[in-house]
């Protein structure tokens, strides 16, 4: 993604509104949602008036709604999956990297505000501000248009995303050793890279690796949750990469 300076006007929010198919009756919460917390001192203008506040409130909200639209699709796409399927199913559906994802084909960046040397290194295209801007925009259609407005969003960039979870993943660090141990002599690791949130609703970073072959990075709200997700997500791509090869 090309890099904006803060000096340069996001992208029109007219742009936006068309391409995720929803209209707003109050552009102030869509510039709320699109506001990185970097870029309050810069008293830019969003719609017809400045944002009173960052992303993060929406944030919050957004992750709730998503997981709940996810849920409701999971739920429609495999009738006969038990509980603990479903769960590692939602939690590769709802994590940084498929959030980063959607807002990258939502081409969200070219939308938000942040301020030069926002949160972390990278900018517009760290995959950490996108992800949350992305769950930010889903809180936003919540408020504005309610759930439904909401779950139709999610629908439009999860649906197939849910399909293409074609393998049960409630096993998948078996699975993931299985495969390594098929083709290398080397085993999976799993690193927790961050822990944050209040006790009573953690959430884990985790990673898991493969050596030189590769790694995969995953949330949840347990270390064991996103340890599986992050093992479904590295099968998916070591499988995918043998199979171009």
């Amino acid at each position: 993604m090309k890099s904006r300076s803060a000096n340069e006007r996001p992208g029109d929010l007219a742009e936006l509104e068309a391409v995720i198919g929803y209209r707003f009756a109050d552009r102030l919460v869509l510039g709320e949602a699109l506001t990185h917390a970097s870029a309050m001192t810069l008293g830019r203008r969003r719609g017809s008036r400045s944002p009173r506040r960052s992303y993060e409130r929406l944030e919050f909200l957004g992750d709730r709604v998503l997981g709940l639209a996810v849920a409701h699709l999971l739920i429609e796409a495999y009738p006969d999956e038990a509980e603990g399927g479903l769960t590692h199913r939602q939690s590769m559906l709802v994590c940084r990297e498929t959030l980063a994802e959607v807002a990258e084909e939502i081409e969200l960046g070219r939308f938000l505000l942040v301020a030069h040397g926002g949160r972390g290194s990278g900018g517009l295209a760290n995959p950490t501000i996108l992800a949350d801007a992305c769950e930010a925009l889903v809180g936003a259609v919540f408020i504005d248009g309610g759930y439904g407005a909401a779950a139709e969003l999610v629908r439009r960039y999860w649906e197939g995303r849910v399909a293409d979870l074609t393998r049960s993943p409630r096993d998948a660090k078996t699975m993931l050793q299985v495969w390594a141990l098929a083709r290398t002599r080397e085993l999976p690791s799993y690193t927790v890279l961050d822990s944050e949130g209040p006790a009573h609703a953690p959430v884990f970073t985790v990673e898991a690796s493969l050596g030189e072959l590769g790694a995969a990075t995953a949330e949840a709200g347990s270390k064991r949750a996103a340890e599986q997700a992050a093992a479904a997500l590295l099968l998916e791509r070591l499988e995918g990469d043998a199979g171009d090869a």
